[in-house]
């Protein structure tokens, strides 16, 4: 029965969609995918799919003239009587004749240079020619494992609802889009998606887009993953060594070279393969290259290919991209992981101008109900069929969502989910509602992920009870949470709690309270992480964390008031004590002292660093992003950075209602933050800080503006942008007004490509500068110049930094050792 049914579905898609269709094959037999298909001097055109099947849709019968192009391939004219539909049209092409007669290579006169040269100095005029557009766009992506193991780190992978089969292998991933795009270049576009199918999920959105499929060689640079060196780059014969293997005349006889890219050099972002290149226009006929992993600083990716076919139309004499394929294999931990998007360009129009109101901050958006098309939708406008191993994918999965939809199944998969064992009680347990979509959770006697130790509290570890309940279709979010911390050393339980509620994922508006007792640092931002102060005070008796008790009631809302503009308020009521050092247990002992727990004496044990009191403080900030651009999904709203404009952060703060008036004041501050990406040579970013406080004199050290210094030697972020490597945690610290400056260039390669044998380790270079102004000290100063990426085979998670210090002349210098996976942990 169920064969029936599928062969059944099979001729029903054939007959509603197939207007003229067919196979496309060499002349072997072997079927040919990504072939480009489409009527002569139109735009109507298709792609045939993996297994050499296309079809093209048209609207009357009569004759038509359809061109099949493939590269390496003879392209095919065939004209066509079509009088009723379907009408089955099967093609063979012959392998493309290429004319070597005229071609020498040498130093002096390399044919392929003349080409490159010359599709160069017209590259500007070619990009011009399609700088401004509007088309239809169709989208596919696929996603497959391949002998995926049963386990990784112990965690059973299971058959993912149904993707994957006895082997390991399947699809887990497949969507389809259909929109209308408009762009004009350099950086306006809007899209508006029409379909969107996800397999197995009918509420679904697909995340594929026009805007990410942008892939100009025309541009200096092509972004996958780095910036990719276009082979017709302004700087290109830097980078490539060219090869004309030949010429062979396209269907309106104009003669195309093929030319083969050799990169000069292994570790730069480079393409290789061939680009074809049209004679006397110059422009780009078509595009076959690959790109390696670690070229693009992608390393779990081993391959990727990347195809582009253009048609030339006679009418408009514009070459124009008509189809695109992007096919890569990746895979980390015995796990192959295949991916392909295939991309359809049709229905082009090249107008003068665009309107003024055209083009706005939002560039997606989706038509009402665009995920709720049905198969007879689908069946007629999809350009490129699907695969019989698609066709069967969609099937299933719908079938499988329809069955896991049902009060039965996840009342089965819950019943199962929810078995409560006795060792649950030390290791924790969660319990499950699927049809209301909720989760309690409890964290277990024994969480050892929460273990950490410092010299106030000695060990220390969490545990806890939470309330979870999150909406996907309009995004809202409820989070209870209690939290159980007990010191082992000083034998105390502290208790937080917190609500946490997101309205929505529109305008994130956010409600949060929050109370309770816990252990804080004095500088609030929490400079130093609890698993590297664990082991620098475990094994190097350094016990750099200062710490002390909190007692708090907050409560805060934030949300979008406009585009590019978040609005946040807050206000907290604070009782503070002091804590003092109970343990100087140590893993690796020395001669060493532990430093009291009072970040003003550290060699005084018994003076404490304030007085016990308390305070409530409020605040307002803003978050300004200058031309923000969005996507609008009917679940969620997601902001696009404008990376032409920094971003603004200011804040204004008062406490009051202070055991003594001296503990209040107000305090004004401010970032920018800005990063720019500088074509292949890397980027740049810089993150600026200043603040004033008002009637501050007298204020709690903790009130203190405090910076993020760095005394472990041991760096934990993805960038160093928010941190003084080498300055003492709390020597700074005012409250007065200051400066703060951070800045790095990281070269992407650029340098570092270019050196022999150290271009064997894929690394970056980056340069940093750090500066710290305060009224009542000379200026605080960090150069530091360090290598990123750097690692073993697939994992470059380490990075070096030597760091040279000034403040009123030279302080000292060090290497501070990165660990990107701590940011993650922490």
């Amino acid at each position: 029965m169920k064969k029936i049914t599928m062969l059944l579905f099979f001729f029903f898609t054939a007959v509603l969609s197939a207007q003229i269709r067919g196979t496309v094959t060499d002349n072997n037999g072997l079927t040919l995918p990504a072939v480009s298909i489409f009527i002569e001097n139109t735009y109507n055109g298709t792609s045939s799919n993996d297994q050499g099947s296309y079809e093209l849709n048209v609207k009357t019968t009569g004759t038509y003239t359809i061109i099949f192009q493939y590269l390496g391939y003879k392209t095919l004219k065939k004209t066509v009587t079509i009088s009723s539909f379907p009408h089955e049209l099967n093609v063979k092409l012959a392998e493309e004749n290429i004319d070597l007669a005229e071609v020498v290579i040498n130093k002096k006169d390399n044919p392929a240079d003349r080409v490159i040269r010359k599709a160069i100095a017209a590259r500007k005029d070619n990009s011009d020619r399609t700088a401004r557009f509007k088309a239809d766009f169709y989208s596919r992506g696929i996603f497959k494992l391949k002998d995926a193991p049963k386990k990784i780190f112990g965690q059973e992978i299971g058959d993912m609802d149904g993707s994957l089969d006895s082997t390991g292998t399947g699809i887990i991933y497949l969507s389809e889009t259909i929109s209308k795009i408009m762009y004009e270049k350099p950086n306006n576009f809007k899209e508006r998606i029409i379909a969107s199918k996800i397999s197995g999920n009918d509420n679904g959105y697909s995340y594929n887009s026009a805007r990410g499929s942008a892939f100009d060689f025309y541009n200096n640079t092509v972004s996958l993953g780095a910036k990719m060196i276009s082979p017709i780059a302004d700087n290109a014969f830097s980078y490539y060594k060219y090869v004309l293997e030949g010429t062979f005349q396209d269907e309106n006889n104009q003669m195309i070279n093929k030319i083969k890219l050799v990169p000069k050099r292994d570790a730069e972002p480079v393409f290789e393969g061939y680009i074809y290149i049209a004679e006397d226009s110059w422009a780009i006929y078509g595009v076959d290259v690959d790109i390696k992993g670690y070229r693009a600083k992608q390393e779990f990716m081993n391959t990727m290919n990347l195809k582009q076919n253009f048609s030339y139309n006679t009418k408009t004499h514009i070459w124009s991209k008509n189809s695109q394929s992007l096919e890569f294999n990746a895979g980390a931990f015995g796990i192959t992981f295949l991916g392909k998007f295939t991309h359809v360009f049709t229905n082009y129009e090249f107008p003068d101008e665009f309107s003024k109101k055209t083009f706005t901050n939002e560039i997606l958006s989706f038509e009402d109900n665009a995920n709720k098309k049905d198969s007879t939708f689908w069946n007629t406008a999809r350009p490129v069929p699907l695969t019989m191993e698609e066709n069967k994918d969609y099937i299933k999965k719908d079938s499988l969502q329809i069955l896991r939809k049902s009060d039965k199944y996840l009342d089965s998969i819950d019943a199962k989910h929810n078995k409560f064992k006795i060792l649950d009680l030390a290791t924790g347990y969660s319990y499950r509602n699927s049809k209301k979509n909720y989760t309690l959770s409890y964290d277990g006697l024994i969480d050892f992920t929460s273990l950490s130790y410092n010299t106030v509290q000695g060990y220390n570890l969490n545990s806890g009870f939470s309330y979870t309940k999150f909406n996907e279709e309009n995004g809202k979010y409820t989070r209870i949470k209690s939290t159980f911390n007990y010191g082992f050393a000083e034998e105390r339980l502290r208790v937080m709690g917190n609500f946490t509620h997101r309205f929505n994922t529109q305008n994130y508006a956010t409600l949060t309270v929050s109370g309770g007792t816990t252990v804080s640092q004095f500088n609030e931002t929490e400079p130093i992480s609890k698993l590297v102060n664990s082991v620098s005070t475990l094994f190097f008796k350094n016990n750099f964390m200062k710490l002390y008790n909190k007692e708090f009631a907050r409560i805060a809302f934030g949300r979008d008031v406009a585009n590019g503009v978040y609005l946040s308020a807050a206000v907290a009521y604070e009782q503070r004590k002091n804590l003092f050092n109970n343990t100087d247990f140590v893993i690796i002992k020395n001669n060493d002292a532990f430093t009291s727990n009072n970040p003003l004496a550290p060699n005084d044990y018994t003076t404490p660093a304030f007085e016990t009191h308390h305070l409530t403080k409020a605040s307002i900030g803003t978050v300004i992003n200058f031309g923000q651009k969005y996507i609008s999904r009917p679940d969620s709203k997601l902001k696009v950075r404008n990376s032409k404009y920094p971003t603004l952060f200011f804040n204004v703060e008062k406490a009051f209602a202070a055991t003594d008036k001296n503990y209040a004041y107000e305090q004004i501050s401010g970032r920018v933050f800005y990063s720019k990406v500088l074509g292949n040579k890397g980027s740049f970013a810089t993150n600026i800080k200043g603040g004033k406080f008002f009637n501050a004199e007298n204020i709690s050290f903790i009130d203190y503006q405090h910076f993020n210094g760095n005394q472990t030697h041991v760096g934990t972020g993805f960038s160093y942008l928010n941190v003084f490597n080498l300055m003492p945690y709390y020597t700074n610290s005012t409250n007065d007004s200051y400066f703060e400056l951070h800045a790095e260039h990281n070269f992407e390669g650029f340098i570092m490509n270019k050196i022999p044998l150290l271009n064997k380790l894929n690394t970056t270079l980056i340069v940093g500068f750090h500066n710290l102004s305060t009224p009542d000290r000379k200026p605080y100063q960090e150069f530091s110049v360090g290598l990123d990426r750097l690692g073993f085979g697939k994992f470059k998670i380490f990075r070096f930094d030597y760091v040279r210090s000034y403040q009123n002349g030279y302080q000292g210098d060090g290497v501070v050792f990165g660990l990107k996976f701590l940011d993650v942990l922490n």
